[in-house]
């Protein structure tokens, strides 16, 4: 959400079935339910991409933990704590 924060974006003009007292009392809170249904939406993309990046890459992920268990992390001697 930062790059879009830091961008101007457009914004496009949605329809939402919300429930109403939720609405309400979002309403009442001086909640911006546009900004708040933005974030979630995007809180959820983000969840999304990387559950879909860790199941792409579940393969190479587990080879390179298997390659380390079984040969320790490269260059280890070389680490200072």
């Amino acid at each position: 959400m930062r790059a879009a924060e830091t961008t101007k974006s457009v914004r496009k003009p949605t329809n939402l079935s919300l429930d109403s007292a939720l609405l309400k009392e979002a309403k009442s809170l001086g909640i911006n339910v546009s900004r708040s249904a933005e974030a979630g939406i995007a809180e959820a993309v983000k969840r999304h991409k990387r559950q879909k990046w860790l199941k792409e890459n579940a393969g190479a992920l587990a080879s390179s933990n298997a390659y380390v268990d079984a040969n320790g992390l490269p260059l280890a001697q070389h680490r200072r704590f």
